[in-house]
């Protein structure tokens, strides 16, 4: 294995050319604070990783995913409609990426990482240590020296001298979480020849709030009926007014009781929600909210106002204007 990854390291800077181009090329609207672009050293297993692509916002470090991918022998499937990145480890693991998406999905389940993904120069970056620890590496991080290390770590395989008690002391890591990370039950016991993933990526400990298909029909129903005709952006951007008002205490607590109380939404009691049928910006639009994708900050309401106007309307604070609509406080 460590050949292959070696090779494939010598072949990353070339090929990253090939993956990115169908990346988008502007960077992510939502994204509020500066990209810099950083002089690091970029180590895998010992040897130098020639880049320029290293990138820092806040203090966090990031590299393009293609390129991170490759380093480590994973292949990368970009999906230009949803802006999403699917990796394929080489040990099996699928990780599912969204542009501006802080929760990822990771071998199906949804966890929250501490910064989203974005998009940039025709890339798409991700933090490096949830990355590199999502592809079974560790990271270190030299501040002097300007040198980020990535060290590759193998499977580590079951004998009979050597079995899950040794390797559970050796990798540092609890049982019960060294068999959810490879699917396995405490009951099922670990034979000799098994091979083990034990790098535990730190998202693992922050699981997603999840949400039901029907609330994300719903909140894609309402978003198509009330902005269907606008931008990706404006479904957003109503999707999240809608989960605002399921987080505030003024508003119900559920996406359904928000929707159909109050007077902010007539479709829901003229009928024509009823009719609504969701179309592919307003199903993903609904579904980036539902995994934190935010484009209005903490706004609860939204109204056109060529059509909308009083005192009520005047004294709000207007976030954001998006489309048609402005997005308030």
């Amino acid at each position: 294995m460590k050949k292959r990854i070696n090779k494939l390291t010598l072949l990353a800077i070339g090929a990253l050319l090939l993956l990115t181009t169908a990346l988008p090329l502007t960077a992510n609207a939502a994204q509020e604070k500066p990209i810099a672009k950083v002089q690091a050293t970029i180590k895998l297993d010992g040897k130098d990783i020639k880049t320029d692509s290293v990138r820092e916002i806040a203090g966090r470090m990031y590299l393009p995913v293609a390129q991170l991918s490759m380093m480590f022998g994973a292949q990368v499937n970009w999906n230009q409609d949803n802006e999403e990145a699917t990796i394929t480890t080489v040990y099996g693991d699928r990780i599912l990426l969204g542009n501006g998406v802080p929760v990822v999905y990771f071998n199906g389940a949804r966890y929250i990482m501490d910064a989203a993904p974005f998009t940039s120069d025709g890339r798409m970056y991700i933090p490096l240590r949830d990355g590199a620890e999502m592809l079974h590496a560790k990271v270190s991080w030299n501040d002097e020296e300007q040198i980020v290390s990535l060290e590759s770590v193998p499977l580590s395989v079951a004998t009979e001298q050597f079995g899950l008690t040794e390797i559970v002391k050796q990798a540092g890591v609890s049982q019960a979480n060294l068999l959810k990370r490879n699917g396995l039950n405490p009951e099922d016991g670990v034979e000799a020849g098994a091979k083990l993933r034990v790098v535990m990526p730190s998202i693992l400990s922050h699981e997603a709030k999840p949400f039901t298909e029907a609330e994300w029909l719903l909140l894609a129903k309402i978003t198509q009926v009330e902005v269907g005709d606008e931008s990706y952006e404006s479904q957003l951007a109503v999707a999240n007014v809608i989960l605002n008002r399921v987080k505030d205490s003024r508003f119900p607590d559920t996406v359904r009781d928000v929707v159909y109380s109050g007077k902010q939404f007539p479709p829901a009691h003229n009928g024509l929600l009823d009719k609504s049928v969701p179309k592919a910006n307003a199903l993903r639009a609904a579904k980036d909210a539902l995994n934190g994708k935010n484009n209005v900050g903490d706004a609860v309401y939204f109204f056109n106002p060529r059509v909308t106007k009083g005192k009520f309307w005047s004294s709000l604070t207007v976030i954001d204007t998006i489309g048609s609509h402005r997005y308030a406080k």
